[in-house]
């Protein structure tokens, strides 16, 4: 299950988790966005319990885009004990946003 993280949940949702957290920074207006979804719900689905998802409206809150850098979307950030490890900008297949991530291996 994929959950909308805010300002205000980010911090407990993503830095503070236990588990890898794939964060997709997307928008409702871009398609690419909404292509490349269903792929990282597989991936994560893949890693069950390994790995989770959560979505940030860049619309919605700039502040996080901004923060990461955010210059183009779709794009995914791994975090790894609240900490970026790893990024992919772009609509990609899933064999390479894996690699692009560092999951190719992994799990």
């Amino acid at each position: 299950m994929t959950t909308a993280v805010t300002e205000s949940t980010f911090e407990h949702e993503v830095l503070e988790s236990d588990t890898p957290v794939l964060v997709d920074f997307w928008a409702d207006w871009c398609g690419p966005c909404h292509a490349v979804s269903p792929v990282l719900e597989r991936i994560v689905e893949e890693r069950s319990g390994q790995l989770k998802l959560v979505k940030v409206n860049i619309d919605e809150e700039q502040e996080l885009s901004r923060r990461y850098g955010i210059m183009s979307i779709p794009a995914m950030i791994l975090f790894k004990d609240g900490e970026p490890t790893a990024a992919a900008v772009g609509a990609q297949p899933k064999g390479a946003l894996e690699r692009a991530l560092g999951l190719a291996d992994e799990y």
